[in-house]
Parts: structure tokens; sequence; C-alpha cells
């Protein structure tokens, strides 16, 4: 894939293809037993993956978002399920390496997350609510030092097996539903109970199911920025780019496939174009446009990050949803334009152009978050903000 990052840091990418290397192995099973890429995850930990985002003074590696979105796109090309469990984890460290560095309990969360190689999950979806993150039905209740918290999670992926869980509620029991605040909750200071089962048609082996989440830990664990401000200036943007690095991993392996396809079709017959030759064309170009599309998705925050005022900006939120829903529609098209060239061979299960998992992981892509209410959240930016129509952004 190769994005264009700053400097990729030695051996990172060596790293995570030796992890890739093992997600693809059990990419098959872990789809089709709904379980979790425990394989994967744990050469993650291995490799020492999980806190590359870490500030080097905590611990970590400093990793840039761009540089994170081309690992994920590596994952993606061998085990999408694999590559949405490091996206996410990824997408909630960003919220604590941008906006936790000032709390001292934060700190040293985040210097165990780099030593301990702990695994983050994220429950911002609640019973009533749906999937818009950005209300709450809870609150979060503070006495004294302590704080407590009970949510209806309809979905917390990888919930069991998470080493800690990053949950929105609101800020107190008076406070209005997107008057909210992010807590930090280690395994042994919350209590899971299933109420949903994650029995879906793609990305089966995140395992996001749903959860009654009780928890009480120290106040401190709340993160001392309200989430409007963590949603605007860190997760919005690291949602969209991170997922969509996953998503082109997905197309890409789709059309590498594809071009395999092809190939071993003209070996058969070298005087003629092999059927699909003008199609996998077609496709590369739509594949183009995707890198396209997350390279100035990337760009743009990298420029952004040092501005709050802009990445709070109507413009930045405008491009960034933008990012998501090219990425998240094109992929789509991407891999049925793949299985046409494979044909029969693309949509059997157990052939070298299988594409029956690559199809159903890339139809959540317009799902996280429904480019419905993304498209709308837009539009009704688009009301009052002048579209950017300069080249140079």
């Amino acid at each position: 894939m190769n994005f264009p990052v700053k400097i990729m840091q030695d051996g990172l990418v060596t790293r995570v293809a030796r992890v890739a290397e093992i997600a693809a192995k059990h990419a098959d099973t872990v789809d089709a037993e709904a379980r979790f890429p425990r394989e994967a995850v744990d050469a993650m930990k291995a490799e020492r993956l999980l806190g590359i985002q870490v500030p080097r003074h905590l611990g970590g590696e400093s990793a840039s978002i761009t540089e994170i979105a081309e690992l994920c796109s590596m994952l993606g090309q061998a085990c999408a399920a694999s590559a949405m469990v490091f996206a996410m984890h990824h997408i909630k460290l960003s919220s604590l390496v941008e906006h936790g560095a000032d709390s001292e309990w934060h700190r040293g969360f985040m210097r165990r997350i780099a030593a301990e190689q702990l695994l983050i999950a994220s429950a911002t979806t609640e019973g009533g609510i749906g999937g818009n993150l950005r209300n709450s039905i809870c609150a979060v209740e503070v006495d004294g030092d302590t704080c407590r918290l009970e949510k209806d999670a309809t979905v917390i992926s990888y919930g069991s097996h998470a080493d800690a869980i990053l949950i929105t509620s609101r800020a107190h029991a008076q406070a209005a539903s997107s008057d909210q605040v992010l807590t930090a909750f280690l395994n042994d200071q919350y209590t899971l109970e299933k109420t949903h089962v994650w029995n879906t048609l793609g990305m089966r082996g995140t395992c996001s199911d749903g959860f009654l989440f009780k928890g009480e830990a120290p106040a401190c664990q709340i993160l001392p920025k309200p989430f409007a401000e963590i949603a605007a200036q860190s997760m919005l943007a690291s949602s969209h780019l991170l997922w969509s690095g996953v998503w082109y991993g997905i197309a890409v392996d789709a059309v590498v496939r594809a071009q395999a396809f092809v190939r071993a079709a003209a070996r058969k017959a070298p005087d003629a174009q092999p059927p699909g030759a003008l199609r996998l064309a077609e496709v590369s170009n739509l594949l183009q446009m995707v890198k396209s599309n997350v390279v100035a998705g990337l760009k743009a925050y990298e420029d952004a990050k040092a501005d709050a005022d802009r990445l709070s900006s109507m413009g930045f939120a405008v491009a960034m949803n933008n990012v998501k829903i090219a990425s998240s529609e094109t992929i789509l098209e991407i891999v049925n334009h793949a299985m046409l060239i494979c044909g029969i061979m693309g949509y059997k299960n157990g052939t070298p152009f299988s594409l029956g998992r690559h199809l159903r992981d890339a139809h959540s892509a317009q799902l996280m978050i429904s480019n419905d209410r993304i498209l709308g959240n837009t539009s009704s930016m688009l009301l009052v903000h002048k579209q950017d129509t300069s080249l140079l952004g």
C-alpha cells in the first residue's frame, strides 16, 4: 500500500508483517467461528504494537496516525477482524495521547499500555440512542474520590477480551445528553453481563457483543477534557482514517486476488486478452481513488493537529466525514468488481480467489458509523459552512 509516511520507523513494517502472516493463517476460521483473533492479537502484543502511539517519554514509540493507518492496511489485507481490533484500540489510545497528557493518572495508564501491552476497548453506544456516540443516557456518579457507572452498552467490540474500556456517559445526573465525559476502567474495576450476541454477516471476529456494564473506579480516571472536545479533536479523525486504512486493506487483497486470476487466465491463452482484463484496469483505478482519498485525509489531520480550533472546525469535520463516506462506499464497488473478475472461483469458498469474506467484511464499512447519520450531520454543517473547493486544501 505504502501510504507516504513521513519517516516509517525502522522495523515497524517488518513487525506488522509478521503479525499479518499469523493473522492470515487464521482469518477464515476466525470468520467462520466468529471467534476473537487471539493468535493475531497475541502476536501484536509480542511485537509490542499496542503501545506504539504512546509518546516516547512515556515508554512508547510516538507513532503517527499516518504510520498506524499504513499498519491497519497491512493487517486488513490479511484479516479484517484482526485489523479492526488493532484500529479500534489505537482510536481509543489516540484519545488518551491527545487529551490525557495533563493528567497524572492517564500518563501512568499510557505507561502501562506501552509496558504491559494492554488492549483497550470502547463503549460509546447505548440502548436507546443507537450509534449516536455524541449522546448518552447513563451518567457517571462521582462520590468523593470514587466514580460509579452503569451502562446498557449495546456494542462493546472485543469487550470480553479487553484489558480496559474507555466508556462515555453524561458528566453527572443533571447533565444534558450531549454533556459527556470519557472514563477509563481497568478490567478488574468492572463487570460485564452479556445482553446481545455478535452473530453478524461480516467482521465476525471483532466479537462486538452487547453488555450491561457496571464499573467502580477512582474518579481521577475520568478524562479531564469534555468528550465533545475529545470527539472533535481526535476521535472523529482517527476513527474515519484508521477504519479507512482497514477497508483499503480489504480492497487491496481483493484486487490482488483478481489480478492473480487474470494472470492465470493469460498464461493459459497467451494470444488472447484474458476475460476480466478490462475490468481489472477499472478496479485498479477505483483502488487508486480510495488511496488518494485516505492519503489526503491523513495529510489534513497531520497538518491540523497543532491547531485545536482547526480540529474543532466545521470544515475539518466535513473533510473527515467525506473521507469515511467515499472510502466506505468505494471499497464495496471494488470487491464487487473483483468478484465479477474471478467469477465462480471468487464466489466459492476455499479457493485462492475466494472473496466471500472480503465482501461480507466490506459491508460493515457503511454501517460503522452509519453513512446516513454522517451525511445528515454533514448536510447540517453545510447549511452554514462554505464548501472548501481549493485543490490545496
